[in-house]
């Protein structure tokens, strides 16, 4: 379980190189201007990104570099070495006769082409994955015998999130839920945690969930809207099954829109069994908590990255690891007695639409995630890395959830599909670090070459081999209560909202006018006014001031509740809002007049890369300001790229500030460039910290944003951004905005 020697070498080399370099390179040399003649070996990997490890198709170590599996020599060649002297001009009759068909170059070149594509996934199509290390805590010793859980055990892994209604070229920053999945590669075996950023599911039983994908997904006739929950066939749904209460009112949160996937909780969603030494069981929840908080876009951010950068959170994720703030996370669990009700506190732990309050069941910390470093191939890893939440070591297990019970057939029939057959954990990023040995012979894209004359059990042929194993995994002999052949639900998934309404008064003022705001635009969106009624009656039936608040943005009346309003207790923890966290890897904008201080710009610059931030030099062209280089120009920065601003000088209108060239230049503004004003008065409106000092003044003066909250003023750079960096732990400053609801 130990990462192997180049890993760590990795991660020292970047923390040392990259301190104080801007990330975005796309290749691990300069370009040159002129094309390269000189035949040369391939250029090595870029310093941050990784592989997949050299294992065998049955998880032997090769002792191989990763480099074994990438390009081989400086010669181009075919699929079989042949080198080729020419590939940009087909075998013609003539210069100009026809291709012919003997032109065996051309044609496997188009035939691999034509099948470079294998199907997306019909959910979570649209993800990113990264390579990590895993070390455990040892405190989860008590409770499961896996080994990777043992104290100082390291392990490595790799992760992808994803959202999960959009299709592999939607975007990034859609009001969704999004993908929390870790294939962990332990001494005994795979284990994959398949969760959510949300704790909960819209539905109770798997066999539903054709139908909310169905009715979540794009309508069938005209296949829009994409990656979008605001349209009617999702909200005929939810609100005829009301189960999906409790989730959906997470979706309409900031949780829907996360600011960054390093910025973002996970959960195993589903209740587990662990079972230890001793062999007695513990019933668990998973929870990922990330080192930096859980802090969201605001939803004006979300719709304008959906444009100007729809691969935001993969950038950001990648940028991020490129300049060593390498994303980090802490796992824990939650427990509980394994009790033949299988509850606690009231709650049914199989029902995966409800939540165990932390204030109830404290998330005891198990282990540190560390993810540092990219994918080599985002095809050969991302794309084709397959989960399946049976995959688990031994001291795991599964529970009677009936989500997850068709999670366990599900998650297999789909790789046989998008993968090819049924030897995908063959493909080098599935690939197990344990030994295999599994009997399981042929089907397409068999990789291993098994010998022996007996793949059955038991056999004198080959010895006996393979052999049945004492320590090996155990489904845990649960009693399974005498009962009836039926088609139901026990009593104790009936509440669709109570926990929907705990939600919502955990909230914090700030965050329940932004659930209004959802819930308001995304049912507007629809064209049923049925539609729209039934789900204000489920959201009397959740609370009378979110039910009031969205009816009067709809135009509607308020319908009464048809249930009991829920007396529950608020949990605190569920809310984003009101903690500090650290500021590492933030984004920080620098506006630079280059007839102004540059020098001031330039020490605030190292100031910020000193904090662990990355800052990006806007000014009115490209090319170098006073030796640095500028990575964003007025016409190219848009405030959503940025954590905050820092204005080091109030630049005049560019040649290029001119609505014909560029929209956003709006107006003619008389003394500062428009863009400039547009850039803090968006960073305004969406709660971000601003600072200014010298000439920079003028430009609050001119956006008459001066005095107000979370906008610093001082005499020099390195003051203000003191100021700043204390401002950006709580992520935005909300009090800028009083809510209207009490």
């Amino acid at each position: 379980m130990k990462p192997s020697k180049p890993v760590k070498a990795v991660k020292d080399a970047v923390k040392a190189a990259l301190t104080s370099q801007v990330p975005g390179s796309p290749g691990s040399a300069p370009a040159t201007l002129e094309e390269p003649t000189t035949p040369r070996e391939p250029l090595p990997p870029k310093g941050e990104q990784g592989a997949p490890e050299t294992r065998s198709p049955t998880g032997a170590e090769t002792g191989s570099p990763a480099p074994v599996n990438s390009q081989q020599g400086a010669y181009l060649t075919t699929a079989t070495g042949v080198r080729l002297r020419d590939t940009d001009h087909s075998l013609k009759a003539g210069p100009r006769g026809p291709s012919l068909l003997q032109d065996h170059h051309l044609r496997e070149k188009i035939t691999h082409f034509d099948h470079e594509r294998i199907p997306e996934r019909v959910v979570h199509a649209r993800g990113t994955g990264a390579h990590g290390t895993f070390t455990a805590y040892g405190t989860a010793e008590s409770v499961t015998r896996a080994a990777f859980l043992k104290k100082n055990a390291e392990t490595e892994v790799f992760v992808r999130f994803s959202t999960v209604l959009g299709s592999r070229g939607s975007a990034d920053t859609v009001r969704d839920t999004r993908g929390f999945a870790v294939k962990f590669y332990t001494d005994e075996g795979n284990f994959d945690l398949v969760g959510n950023n949300i704790p909960v599911f819209f539905i109770q039983d798997a066999i539903k969930f054709p139908d909310v994908i169905h009715a979540a997904k794009p309508h069938p006739d005209r296949e829009i809207p994409q990656a979008q929950s605001a349209h009617d066939t999702f909200w005929d749904f939810v609100s005829l099954h009301t189960e999906a209460q409790h989730h959906t009112i997470w979706n309409m949160s900031d949780r829907g829109i996360p600011r960054s996937y390093r910025t973002m909780e996970g959960f195993g969603v589903h209740t587990f069994r662990l079972v230890n030494e001793a062999g007695a069981t513990t019933l668990v929840k998973f929870h990922w908590k990330p080192k930096l908080g859980v802090h969201s876009l605001t939803w004006e951010e979300a719709q304008l990255l959906s444009g100007i950068d729809p691969d935001f959170h993969r950038r950001d994720l990648y940028d991020a690891i490129e300049a060593g703030a390498f994303p980090e996370y802490e796992l824990g669990i939650q427990v509980f007695p394994d009790t033949a009700e299988e509850a606690f506190a009231g709650i049914d732990l199989l029902d995966p639409t409800k939540i165990v309050p932390e204030e109830l069941a404290p998330v005891q910390p198990i282990g540190k995630l560390v993810i540092d470093r990219t994918p080599t191939n985002f095809f050969a890893e991302s794309e084709q890395v397959a989960f399946h939440l049976g995959t688990m070591p031994p001291g795991i297990d599964v529970t009677n959830d009936p989500l997850l019970q068709g999670r366990l057939f599900s998650y297999v029939d789909t790789q046989l599909s998008r993968l090819g057959g049924p030897n995908y954990n063959q493909i080098p990023i599935n690939r197990p670090h344990a030994p295999v040995n599994d009997m399981l012979r042929d089907g397409f894209h068999q990789h291993a070459v098994h010998g022996g004359v007996a793949p059955y059990r038991p056999n004198s042929l080959d010895g006996g081999n393979p052999f049945t194993a004492e320590d090996g995994f155990v489904d845990v002999p649960v009693i399974v209560a005498e009962a009836p052949k039926i088609r139901q639900n026990p009593a104790s998934f009936d509440d669709h909202y109570s926990q929907a309404r705990l939600f919502w008064l955990s909230m914090t003022p700030v965050e329940q006018e932004h659930i209004i705001s959802a819930y308001t635009f995304e049912l507007a969106k629809c064209y049923e006014q049925a539609i729209k009624e039934r789900q204000l009656q489920a959201l009397a039936n959740i609370d009378p001031v979110l039910c009031r608040q969205v009816a009067t943005g709809l135009g509607l009346p308020e319908p009464k509740p048809t249930v009991p309003l829920a007396d529950v207790t608020p949990s605190p923890v569920l809310s984003q809002i009101g903690h500090t966290w650290p500021t590492d890897g933030r984004t920080i904008g620098i506006v630079v007049d280059p007839d102004g201080d540059v020098d001031a710009a330039l020490k605030v610059r190292e100031v910020v890369f000193g904090a662990g931030m990355t800052p990006l030099l806007i000014a009115p062209h490209g090319g170098m300001v006073g030796g640095a280089p500028v990575q964003r120009t007025f016409a190219t920065a848009r405030s959503v790229e940025f954590d905050a601003i820092l204005l080091a000088g109030a630049p005049i209108p560019a040649p290029d500030a001119r609505p014909a060239r560029d929209a956003k230049a709006g107006r003619p503004a008389a003394t500062v460039d428009p863009r400039v004003l547009l850039l803090v008065d968006e960073c305004w409106r969406h709660a971000k910290t601003i600072g200014a000092w010298g000439d920079g003044l003028t430009v609050l003066q001119e956006a008459g944003v001066t005095g107000t909250p979370g906008v610093v003023t001082a005499t020099s750079g390195e003051a203000v951004f003191g100021e700043i960096q204390v401002l950006l732990g709580a992520h935005r400053v909300w009090e800028r905005f009083p809510a209207l609801v009490a």
